[in-house]
């Protein structure tokens, strides 16, 4: 992960006061309440294009994305709901930024200097997303700029089992190129694993559409990590050459997404880490919707990116403006480190230490 010396931050300072003046180019709206009776609220961040963004402090969850097709005609392009209610309920992470691990860590349990840490298992046996409570679920801090929405979130020690108390940023930031970016920062007060993504499920045909099959998807990377049946991965990196992995050409995501193939038994697709070829801030996929002629890539810094196809999204699930998701009815880019990292000592390393910034970016930009 990219690291940067900085001296030790004080955990016990509060958050600011959230700004009281909004600018032009973002709105702000009660969106209700949870259960405790924090407040939530639903941002909206435009640029001079027309393309818009609503994020919720809710999980600082990515709820609408517009963006136009080749016609000019915009739609929202990513699964949600309408309101607030139904995030508070199981949902498949529609939008969420999910911490303090994002995927899987086998077993609930990792060793890190000497120390195991038991996790909450709330994926059979294991963790996953960061727990029953992760990120997720919580309420975020925010603080809107000219273009932008910065989201805070501290995490104490020992939620859901994790150590150290992390203290996160997300800030999204909206340009008139038509790309939304997300710049990921923590800082720790002890020794502890992170892995922090984004879990928007996009359609580029529009929410509404049905099926992510007819999609044509470019993913930069020669190798990924198969898993086994508990889809943990098996610590080999595994060449897409010759499988139904393999998307180093532009392919049409059902032409093998029910293959007779081991890997896409497990995951009754695709849903399976990428190793993304090269380092820094570069391309890593790129998806196109032939109807609408809309096109998405992705750029990131992270060396992985979880490619996944709806597999487990319900037969019928209500969503936004009366639209019925189904199986399959969205895709995921989740830019990450490779999961289940805390127990695999050949990928690359998810430890955090005090002292040490926690940075990553990933851009998503419509073309």
């Amino acid at each position: 992960m990219p690291i940067i010396s900085h001296p030790q931050r004080n955990f016990s300072k509060i958050f600011p006061p959230p700004y009281n003046i909004l600018v032009s180019n973002i709105t702000r709206q009660d969106w209700g309440a949870l259960p405790t009776g924090e407040s939530i609220d639903l941002y909206t961040i435009h640029n001079s294009k027309g393309v818009e963004a609503t994020i919720t402090t809710l999980g600082g969850r990515l709820v609408t994305l517009k963006t136009p097709d080749r016609n000019g005609h915009f739609d929202d392009i990513v699964l949600g709901f309408d309101t607030l209610a139904p995030y508070l309920i199981k949902n498949p992470f529609f939008g969420a930024l999910v911490g303090r691990f994002a995927n899987r860590i086998a077993n609930g349990q990792f060793t890190l200097d000497g120390e195991t840490y038991t996790l909450v298992k709330n994926n059979g046996p294991n963790a996953l997303h960061g727990g029953t409570v992760g990120f997720d679920k919580v309420r975020w801090h925010a603080y809107p700029g000219d273009s932008s929405l910065t989201l805070l979130y501290e995490s104490k020690d020992g939620e859901e089992g994790y150590p150290g108390t992390l203290r996160a940023t997300v800030v999204y930031t909206l340009t008139d190129d038509n790309s939304l970016a997300l710049d990921y920062t923590a800082f720790t007060d002890k020794a502890t694993v992170i892995n922090l993504t984004n879990h928007s499920y996009f359609n580029l045909a529009g929410h509404a559409h049905g099926t992510i099959v007819d999609h044509e998807v470019y993913i930069n990377a020669d190798h990924f990590t198969p898993v086994n049946a508990n889809l943990i991965p098996t610590g080999e990196l595994r060449p897409v050459a010759g499988t139904p992995f393999d998307f180093l050409t532009q392919q049409k995501v059902g032409d093998r997404i029910d293959a007779q193939d081991e890997q896409i038994s497990f995951g009754d697709g695709y849903d399976h880490n990428y190793v993304i070829n090269g380092s820094g801030l570069r391309l890593a996929a790129r998806a196109h919707h032939p109807g609408s002629g809309r096109t998405m890539e992705i750029h990131t810094t992270q060396p992985g990116m979880q490619f996944y196809t709806g597999n487990h999204l319900p037969k019928k699930l209500d969503g936004k403006a009366g639209a019925v998701y189904g199986y399959r009815a969205g895709f995921c880019f989740e830019t990450q480190h490779f999961p289940d990292s805390p127990n695999q000592p050949a990928f690359p390393s998810v430890v955090l230490r005090p002292g040490v910034e926690y940075h990553q970016r990933t851009v998503f930009k419509f073309l």
